[in-house]
């Protein structure tokens, strides 16, 4: 009788032992978690790739101004066909030659008053204004501002001036989104974990994250990078895209 009562009192100490072992385990790990929830470090991670024109043109624009419509319509004209056929002539393929409809603006006006000195100023202005652009479609997007500066410089020797500019089509940013956020997902965990050794600590899971735009920071180059020495090295047929994320890692 008394050895039952005696397994009774060990059984039930064991029991109360573990229960009391159990439990102060838990309001530990409860404690621990809730004191954690303070420990954090917040990082950015910086991702850059660079994205080449996939497809490219060279613009040319002229315009002329005056009072009479047929002979401002005439003037382009006569320009337009001169600068088509220098393109013929230096062996651009008539294909990758169009021409947009010319653009007519009517100012409706022949004068504008300006004040100057207190006084009323009546100026005289062209009532007419006509612009015509001329586009070539370019095969080789990294020879596309060779090609332009020989035809502005010929153009030029051959008094048909015009405003020329070469334009880039480059891929959507939506094609290299994943692997952007990812890289710099990626770098931010390096640099948590670079803090978290210096702490002495674990880095743990991810509390918050948020991702920056992502940005075009122009040239091949970013203006930070680009000195007076190597400016000349731009390729203005790449652009490199920026995103940066902030992340807030738990600490262990």
């Amino acid at each position: 009788m008394e050895n039952k009562f005696q397994l009774k009192s060990l059984i039930l100490g064991l029991s109360l032992f573990l229960g009391l072992s159990v439990l102060g385990f838990f309001i530990f790990r409860g404690l621990k978690t809730f004191s954690d929830k303070d420990r954090v470090v917040t990082v950015k991670g910086l991702a850059e790739m660079d994205m080449t024109a996939t497809t490219s043109a060279i613009s040319i624009t002229f315009s002329f101004s005056g009072d009479n419509l047929k002979e401002l319509i005439k003037k382009a004209e006569s320009k337009k066909s001169s600068i088509i056929n220098y393109l013929k002539n230096s062996g651009f393929d008539t294909k990758d030659v169009s021409e947009k409809n010319i653009d007519i603006s009517d100012r409706q006006k022949y004068f504008e008053i300006e004040w100057q000195d207190g006084k009323q100023i009546k100026t005289k202005v062209d009532r007419y204004a006509a612009s015509q652009t001329i586009l070539i479609k370019c095969k080789d997007v990294k020879t596309t501002d060779d090609k332009l500066e020989k035809i502005e410089l010929d153009l030029i020797s051959k008094d048909l001036t015009s405003n020329i500019e070469s334009l880039y089509t480059f891929p959507d940013l939506n094609t290299i989104k994943p692997k952007l956020i990812a890289e710099s997902t990626k770098n931010a965990r390096i640099s948590g974990e670079q803090f978290a050794n210096d702490s002495k600590a674990k880095l743990g899971k991810i509390k918050t994250a948020s991702q920056g735009q992502i940005s075009i920071v122009g040239d091949y180059q970013t203006e930070e990078e680009t000195t007076s020495a190597d400016s000349d090295s731009r390729e203005p047929f790449i652009r490199r895209a920026r995103v940066v994320s902030t992340i807030v890692f738990f600490l262990e």
